[in-house]
């Protein structure tokens, strides 16, 4: 283990090392180029904040608003029939927004249910299974400059839900 610890403290500088070197064995203007590079993500950064903002203030705006805690209670007959837990419905939804909000979510629930009951085990399974469409949509597509996203949005949906079923599924055979 005290290997490894050391080979991590002198990784990261062989690799900056090496690819200065290179770079140079390249001929290549490296710190130019790296400047370039920076003002290039300096610039995706503030072309990308507005829509990070938003994002952020909406799903902010809804969870303290109660209206997660009001979509669960109107879709509980269908989840529970479905074997998803209600209060893993404003999860779902909050996922597909922001990750970081989801994550608190997920602690609030493995405080009241606990992270190794149905709902614990659920959500574990689920975090990993979903991914926040609207966020690396928003994100790459306008970093990237795409302005037809075609059947995006469908299929990630789709993903969502299929990743949804296989965390019920999966959860329930550990239980």
């Amino acid at each position: 283990m005290n290997i490894m610890t050391q080979m991590s403290d002198v990784i990261i500088p062989i690799i900056i090392f090496f690819v200065v070197g290179y770079g140079m064995a390249s001929r290549v203007k490296v710190y130019e180029t790296f400047l370039r590079g920076a003002k290039e993500g300096l610039r995706i950064v503030v072309d990308i904040l507005p829509t990070l903002v938003g994002l952020m203030v909406a799903v902010g705006v809804l969870r303290t608003s109660g209206f997660f805690e009001l979509l669960g209670v109107l879709l509980s007959p269908l989840t529970e029939a479905v074997g998803l837990p209600v209060q893993l419905v404003p999860l779902l939804v909050v996922k597909m927004f922001s990750s970081s909000a989801a994550t608190g979510l997920v602690l609030d629930i493995f405080k009241n249910s606990g992270p190794d009951s149905y709902a614990g085990m659920v959500t574990s399974i689920l975090m990993s299974c979903t991914e926040t469409i609207f966020y690396t949509m928003s994100v790459y597509f306008l970093a990237a400059r795409v302005t037809r996203t075609r059947y995006t949005l469908t299929g990630a949906l789709l993903a969502t839900l299929v990743g949804t079923v296989a965390s019920i599924l999966l959860a329930g055979m550990m239980v």
